[in-house]
């Protein structure tokens, strides 16, 4: 693991678009850390699409175990156009997940200065909350079957897996997040108590219960669908949102809109104590492979993520103040192509103001 600053972080570029900003984020990652005094130790892993339709292979045996060598896996997007949906991100990136023990999925939903939201009359005072989703439960686990399958009467099940053990650690997380965020400090529990009776009401027990541990924060509850709308219409009523591992896919995609898109938005897989996963959250968009107009903050933002949890939060700080001025003082837009910069312009950009420092 890391030893005097120098981190190993095992870097899977992945389909599409992917290698392309992962190739900014490491620019990026570069700079800070030939500014901030520490070092990276970049092993790259060429899992995804070429490596399958070549091999028919997903990851090759022992490749968990190489990673689990790593303080950080830095990952570009999962999807290719030539094999099945399904296959690649069920047997890599659902694998890394559960197999890592990544517990939460970490998404910051933050406005910064520059960046359009397509809400009106808010700003990035009123955007700024971060979703923890439970990352290795509930309807990803896989349980379930098929009764009479290919039948008129065909019955498919998907089953809802949630352990006190595992909802419990996720909501501790949130707290303890929202304890060093130290912003609103409110954690607000996103479920579907009037419905979902079995499920939710073991996460409300547990939530509350932990709550008890925390009196320095607020909690409150908001069902999925009505979180949705006040998404839209008072984001600034949020801080922390703890949730499961099904809405929190679902409200994290809405949260990527009102922060600006796809482009700006990342997220991390967490596993406090091993190995955690940072990537954007765009997906390897193929259509743009190979052009050079895809917008590379978002995988610049995870690599932010990455040094955040490594410790060096200064210089995690100091690429969110490039971002900032990149964002503010540059761009036209979030969405590739319309830019008014290219992929690599956008990384050396980031990258010099990154090691120069900015005074916003």
């Amino acid at each position: 693991m890391a030893d005097e600053r120098n981190y190993k972080i095992a870097v899977i570029p992945g389909d599409g678009t992917g290698p392309e900003v992962i190739r900014e984020g490491v620019k990026v990652l570069q700079a800070a850390a030939g500014r901030f005094g520490f070092n990276l130790d970049l092993n790259y892993f060429d899992w995804g699409g070429d490596r399958y339709l070549r091999t028919g292979e997903t990851i090759p045996e022992g490749g968990i175990d190489e990673l689990k060598k790593h303080d950080a896996i830095y990952l570009g997007a999962i999807g290719h156009p030539d094999v099945k949906p399904g296959i690649l991100e069920k047997d890599i990136l659902l694998r890394i997940r559960f197999e890592l023990d990544q517990y939460v999925n970490l998404r910051p939903v933050k406005l910064y200065p520059g960046v359009w939201t397509p809400i009106k009359d808010k700003g990035p005072e009123d955007i700024d909350f971060v979703v923890v989703r439970e990352n290795t439960e509930g309807l990803y686990a896989g349980g379930g079957c098929f009764l009479r399958k290919g039948t008129p009467q065909e019955v498919a099940i998907q089953e809802s897996v949630n352990t006190r053990y595992g909802v419990e650690r996720c909501i501790r997380f949130a707290f303890e997040y929202c304890r060093k965020r130290n912003k609103k400090k409110k954690v607000t529990l996103v479920g579907k108590t009037n419905v979902l009776t079995y499920a939710w009401n073991l996460w409300e027990r547990t939530f509350y219960e932990v709550a008890k541990e925390y009196p320095d924060i607020e909690v409150d509850y908001a069902h999925v669908d009505a979180t949705c709308m006040w998404f839209v219409k008072n984001p600034e009523w949020f801080d922390v949102i703890v949730t499961d591992n099904m809405f929190g896919d679902i409200i994290t995609d809405l949260g990527a809109m009102i922060q600006g898109g796809m482009g700006i938005a990342a997220g991390g897989n967490i596993n406090p104590q091993g190995v955690s996963m940072f990537e954007p959250i765009g997906g390897s968009a193929p259509k743009y492979t190979g052009k050079n107009v895809i917008n590379p903050l978002a995988a610049i933002c995870a690599g932010m993520m990455m040094l955040e949890h490594l410790g060096e939060e200064e210089a995690a700080r100091a690429i969110e103040k490039a971002v900032i001025k990149v964002c503010r003082d540059h761009l036209k837009s979030m969405s590739a192509g319309k830019m008014g910069y290219s992929t690599s312009e956008v990384g050396d950009l980031v990258a010099k103001y990154t090691e120069e420092g900015v005074d916003l």
